[in-house]
């Protein structure tokens, strides 16, 4: 069995033999992927190598630790591939991985709706059988990356006659066609990473249904248990780079180069990653002269044990699974320590920076002013406060966290309803 330095190894003289700055993204991208090295978690007959949560940690450590620009962000190869990869038949695994590992396609998650958010189950967008296509409509909310997205991740209800969890099905949506409408969202901090997508008459052919008809619920939960891992606290991603995969964004056809600097590292400014909060309100607390003052101190330790708890506990899954086991629960507890870890971060970070955290510009051009007020690091310390609230509501609350650790793993009684039994058309609808 290769050991961690093997791996290391392997994939050093990799890059020395094929990283070339000149090259196009997509250039690059398409050696990566195909090589395996974009997505190593991945199955070995999926486009990956079969590897570890951890070691697959390593190897993004090591691309950027080599100054090359790393795999393609986004859901496309967090969410959709491994999905696919577990679910799909190999004509979707051939179909649509090859353009998620290398990039060519950005996907999206048409997942919650206005009326189906903790309760996703309760969608309402409806796909109806027509010859060899589905004909969709309905209306998607919150969905991350929408205005970027090439395919969607959508689940629609195909039967209303069944309970609630048993008449949805799993779909690689075109995010490319007459009657798909993108509206972003803009949030507090400035952004809008969120969309709401209205659907009217859209089409979705019958070979993409992924996973089976009206087995939705299953694949969907899967897609879930990738984001709350992926999402979870302890994971990293030293690779990430600030190259936008998919068709829309335009990085394609640029230089790969002017996508990291020049003394090797990646150029997305500030330290990366929720282990770099804590470097990042370090130098805060330095600069502002609070670096002795105990309860900054303490609130510092607090985010480095809790950082370091869920890397051990990473190693700990890498270790049960080598044995063929697992750990109950794990990815539930990797999103609510995220939770915890970004909202202590965010209220010591707003104590260093005092009345200076009260000055924030929500365009980016603008926000030099409160660079000069509050400190090279004030813009992004004010970020992270205001998008604290984010994690602990998206890829699933911490209460259903709670709840799913609580009924799955502990075995607790679950809150008694009629959903499980009562035919969709016949419940209360929400919203």
């Amino acid at each position: 069995m290769a050991t961690t330095s093997d791996l290391v190894q392997e994939l050093t003289t990799w890059l020395t033999e094929n990283w070339d700055p000149e090259l196009t993204v997509g250039e690059w991208w398409e050696k990566l992927g195909m090589s395996g090295w974009a997505a190593p978690s991945y199955p070995t007959d999926s486009y990956g190598k079969g590897l570890s949560r951890e070691d697959s940690v390593k190897v993004q450590q090591t691309i950027a630790g080599f100054g090359a620009l790393g795999a393609p962000g986004g859901l496309g190869l967090l969410l959709a591939g491994p999905t696919i990869a577990t679910h799909g038949t190999r004509e979707q695994k051939d179909l649509y991985l090859p353009a998620i590992v290398t990039g060519k396609a950005a996907w999206c998650q048409l997942f919650s709706e206005p009326g189906a958010g903790s309760d996703l189950a309760g969608l309402g967008t409806k796909a109806i059988k027509d010859g060899e296509e589905w004909v969709v409509n309905g209306q998607k909310v919150w969905t991350s990356g929408g205005k970027l997205a090439d395919m969607g991740m959508l689940i629609a209800r195909t039967d209303v006659n069944v309970p609630k969890h048993q008449g949805i099905s799993y779909f690689a949506f075109d995010m490319h066609q007459d009657g798909v409408d993108i509206r972003p969202l803009r949030e507090m901090t400035g952004q809008a990473l969120f969309n709401e997508v209205f659907l009217t008459e859209t089409t979705v052919p019958d070979a993409a249904l992924v996973g089976g008809l009206n087995n939705g619920w299953a694949v969907a939960n899967t897609t879930l248990a990738f984001e709350r891992a992926g999402l979870g606290a302890g994971g990293g991603n030293e690779s990430g780079g600030a190259a936008q995969p998919g068709t829309i964004a335009g990085d394609l056809d640029r230089r790969v180069g002017d996508f990291v600097s020049s003394g090797g590292r990646r150029r997305a400014g500030g330290p990366g990653g929720v282990g770099g909060l804590t470097s990042l309100l370090i130098e805060q607390a330095k600069q502002s002269g609070q670096s002795s003052d105990a309860g900054v101190r303490q609130n510092l330790a607090q985010l480095y044990i809790m950082n370091e708890i869920a890397r051990f506990n990473n190693a700990r899954s890498k270790g049960m699974k080598s044995k063929g086991q697992d750990i109950p629960g794990l990815g539930n507890i990797a999103k609510l320590t995220m939770s915890r870890i970004l909202r202590l971060a965010r209220d010591t970070g707003f104590s260093l920076l005092g009345p200076a955290g009260t000055v924030f510009a929500y365009k980016s051009d603008e926000r030099e002013a409160g660079e000069e007020f509050g400190g090279p690091f004030a813009s992004s310390i004010i970020s992270l406060g205001l998008f604290a609230q984010g994690p602990q509501i998206y890829g699933g609350t911490d209460e259903i966290q709670h709840n799913i650790i609580g009924e799955r793993v502990l075995g607790l009684s679950k809150e008694p309803n009629n959903d499980k039994v009562t035919p969709f058309s016949e419940l209360p609808k929400n919203g």
